[in-house]
């Protein structure tokens, strides 16, 4: 997941580079989400790692 967040950050600085305001802050947006579902999910198995 932390894949797919370094993609869609990657495709929003091409588009900024490029013009695509819209498309850039889309993808940004989108790798944010991700980013924070990416945390939220690995310190869950942190957490349920140490519990077994």
């Amino acid at each position: 997941m932390l894949y797919y967040s370094v993609i869609f950050f990657l495709v929003a600085l091409v588009a900024g580079v490029l013009g695509f305001g819209g498309i850039a802050g889309t993808a940004a947006t989108i790798a944010k989400i991700l980013f924070i579902v990416f945390l939220v999910l690995f310190i869950a198995s942190l957490l349920r790692g140490r519990r077994a």
